[in-house]
């Protein structure tokens, strides 16, 4: 990847860790956001070579009768069965890791979050700066989870046993966000890191000028 591209932020945490409540706060100070998430349903958009192949791996179920993915069917398979879980990826992370990269060159600003929920899980993200954990005690992901979801406290477990264990994914933070507490905690974190990252980007800039 060229020098001549933003700071890059990866910021990841595990279900139920308030990612999405952060990058809505990073967005809010201007902040741009690369996010996965929202780059995965492109990649599989209906009539799509990525879900045209889905289907033939795993029939007409992974399918919608409006032709879109069933996001449910599928995320039931994955975390129920490490060879599906292994499959999607090898197909679908090259080309969500090639549309990032891609926005990441067109982007103008002088930093951004990267948003993936397997930031640290997936050797596609090694091109960061600098990795941001949004972190939270296991008893508060798994409530916010199941009334967001709607899932049993198993399920959500099931789903946190196939992630990386907390404890690993913040030792291998730069940075560490506690989300535990309320919006306004969060908040205050949010435009301390945002302070930081502008003063990093700053740093790095100049230093490529200086080349």
């Amino acid at each position: 990847m060229s020098l001549l591209r933003p700071y890059i932020v990866g910021l990841t945490g595990g279900i139920g860790s308030g990612k999405s409540t952060a990058c809505a706060l990073f967005a809010e100070l201007g902040v741009e956001i690369v996010d996965a998430d929202h780059v995965s349903r492109l990649v599989v958009a209906p009539g799509s070579p990525a879900l045209q192949q889905l289907r033939e791996q795993f029939g007409d179920a992974v399918v919608t009768p409006d032709g879109s993915l069933d996001r449910a069917w599928l995320r039931s398979r994955i975390f129920s069965d490490a060879a599906v879980r292994q499959q999607v990826e090898a197909l679908l992370h090259p080309l969500i890791r090639s549309a990032m990269l891609e926005q990441i060159q067109r982007s103008r600003s002088a930093w951004l979050i990267l948003a993936a929920p397997l930031l640290l899980e997936n050797r596609a993200y090694d091109f960061v700066d600098r990795v941001l954990v949004i972190d939270a005690d296991e008893a508060i992901q798994v409530a916010r989870t199941s009334k967001r979801d709607h899932a049993s406290e198993d399920e959500v477990r099931r789903i946190m046993q196939v992630q990386l264990p907390r404890s690993e994914r913040l030792a291998r933070a730069d940075d560490v966000i506690s989300n535990n507490g309320d919006t306004a905690s969060l908040r205050r974190q949010v435009q301390e890191y945002s302070t930081l990252y502008q003063k990093l980007a700053d740093e790095r800039q100049h230093a490529i000028t200086a080349l």
